[in-house]
């Protein structure tokens, strides 16, 4: 299922009158009948109380054919219009001259003070105060009314968005409804799909409002949820060499965890071999830390990080490898950083560069571009703002656009970490991975997820499902860890642990298990 910005979506609605003479009227009615459908399965109608708040625009729209829709289904809808009727336009507009001939309570919200008893006895809100186009900061009778639904503890449907999220980041605009379910029209927009508006919109229904599939699954539109491969069977006569063999490239004095997290991830997500490449002064720890890997220890700087030295020794295991991970912990010296970009530039076959070797690379991308797509970065939004050459909030600001840009610039796969990560690829189409929890933003869990995606690739799939798969299974593995003993203290090494458990339920239950809503998101 694609993902649509306000702008595309806007864009959808115009090119149905047009092109399909879908005219504006029936897109609000049929819209409508989605959020009525929704309110009729998920709490009944017939003899409740319904209190609908209606701005002026498309949302309010909705909302005032929600409430006729609720009357003749023997409910009692109770409209509350957030601004004077001669300020309604068009459709919306259209709407509130029907509702008025009808015997239907309206009334203009001037104070929240005058109304709050009465919503008090209502059974349920209807959210169409705000659409996905708002940007400015919340205030007045818009702010108290919010704020009023959210503390009045009554089962809130929202309608395309929760009102005070912004349609294309998620963000919130000073305050938002806290909504139990949402129905968006067409597509889900990404307000609805990025955090903290996911959160907010509850269980979000999307109905395509009688578009064509062909209009709505456009290749126009970049950002989609990514929906991840079932794994190849493990053959019976199968051996450690069947299943990858991995070399990760990690390490440093002070910087320990992450080339184990990043080896024993790859193993423990049944990968076949791993072999570490790591300083010669920390191989004793890391080989009673992970017995199961190989070490290679190497000549090392006199910070403790591997030496410019061992680039010939790392080249010749990685000759005869499947997948090479490049980064983990290796530190910021100077000289090691040079040592990645060599390695970068002589690699071949396919190669991921995380944490300190993305770092590094942004020196001089190029060593990147001529890798001939063979390639993926796992940035976090810091080290992304590297790649991108701007800042940190630029990049979250616009995340898909500047994911889809770097991705096909760089003729990479390029994982954006945040909550609910990104994948984007060397064509510049971008996959939202709905697995995962804030939970695991913690050091460590991005070496986890290199090696899960380093294991997808010796398992059989090609590189970008390797990458969308292994995304898919690290998350899935913190959620099962985050189910076991909540999100907060979630740690690397519980990401860890989850994997084999991550890796048997999605062999078994692959269906249940991926199905593109994740549990949340429905098509009706």
């Amino acid at each position: 299922m694609r993902i649509s910005t306000v702008a595309q979506m806007r864009e959808l609605d115009r090119g149905a009158g047009e092109k399909y003479g879908i005219v504006p009227l029936m897109l609000m009615e049929n819209a409508g009948l989605a959020i009525y459908n929704v309110i009729m399965e998920e709490f009944g109608v017939e003899g409740l109380k319904f209190a609908i708040f209606c701005g002026p625009g498309n949302n309010g729209g909705d909302g005032l054919v929600v409430a006729r829709k609720i009357l003749s289904s023997g409910g009692v809808p109770q409209v509350y219009l957030m601004n004077p009727p001669e300020n309604y336009r068009g459709i919306a507009k259209q709407n509130y001259e029907i509702l008025a001939r009808l015997p239907v309570e309206m009334a203009v919200v001037e104070s929240v003070d005058a109304i709050r008893n009465k919503i008090l006895h209502s059974d349920a809100i209807v959210d169409g105060i705000m659409g996905t186009g708002i940007k400015g900061e919340i205030e007045g009778i818009y702010k108290e009314t919010i704020d009023m639904i959210n503390d009045l503890d009554l089962p809130v449907f929202s309608i395309d968005i929760a009102s005070g999220v912004r349609g294309d980041t998620g963000e919130v605009l000073g305050t938002a409804v806290r909504a139990d379910m949402t129905t968006t029209f067409g597509l889900p927009k990404i307000g609805n799909m990025f955090y903290p508006g996911f959160d907010l919109c509850g269980k979000l229904y999307v109905s395509h409002i009688s578009f064509p599939p062909e209009h709505y699954d456009s290749r126009d539109i970049l950002l989609e949820i990514s929906k991840p491969s079932q794994l190849p069977e493990r053959a019976r006569d199968g051996h450690k060499g069947s299943f990858g063999q991995a070399l990760f490239v990690a390490g440093a004095s002070g910087y320990m965890g992450a080339p184990y997290f990043a080896a024993m991830s790859f193993l423990k997500a049944g990968g076949g071999y791993a072999r570490l490449a790591t300083p010669r002064s920390i191989s004793p720890f890391l080989a009673s830390k992970g017995s199961e890997i190989v070490l290679h220890p190497m000549k090392e700087t006199d910070s403790g990080s591997i030496s410019p030295g061992s680039e010939e020794s790392i080249i010749e295991i990685a000759d005869n490898m499947d997948f090479t991970v490049l980064g983990p912990g290796l530190s910021l010296d100077q000289k090691t950083g040079e040592l990645v970009a060599k390695l970068t530039s002589r690699i071949r076959g396919p190669l991921l560069i995380d944490g300190d070797g993305i770092t590094a690379v942004c020196k001089d991308l190029d060593c990147i571009r001529n890798r001939d797509g063979q390639t993926v970065l796992t940035p976090h939004p810091g080290e992304m703002a590297k790649i991108a050459g701007m800042s940190t909030r630029e990049v979250l600001s616009d995340r898909v656009e500047v994911l889809s840009n770097a991705s096909a610039d760089l003729n990479a796969v390029i994982v954006l970490k945040t909550a609910h990560s990104l994948i984007g690829t060397p064509d510049g189409h971008c996959f939202m991975n709905l697995s995962g929890n804030p939970g695991m933003g913690s050091a460590g869990s991005g070496d986890v997820l290199t090696g899960t995606v380093a294991a997808m690739y010796g398992l059989g799939l090609d590189l970008e499902h390797a990458v969308r798969t292994g995304v898919f299974i690290h998350g899935f593995s913190g959620d099962l860890a985050a189910n076991e003993k909540g999100e907060d203290g979630i740690t690397a090494q519980d990401i860890l642990d989850h994997l084999p458990l991550a890796m048997r339920l999605y062999r078994e239950e692959y269906g249940e298990v991926v199905k593109d809503n994740y549990g949340k998101v429905f098509v009706i």
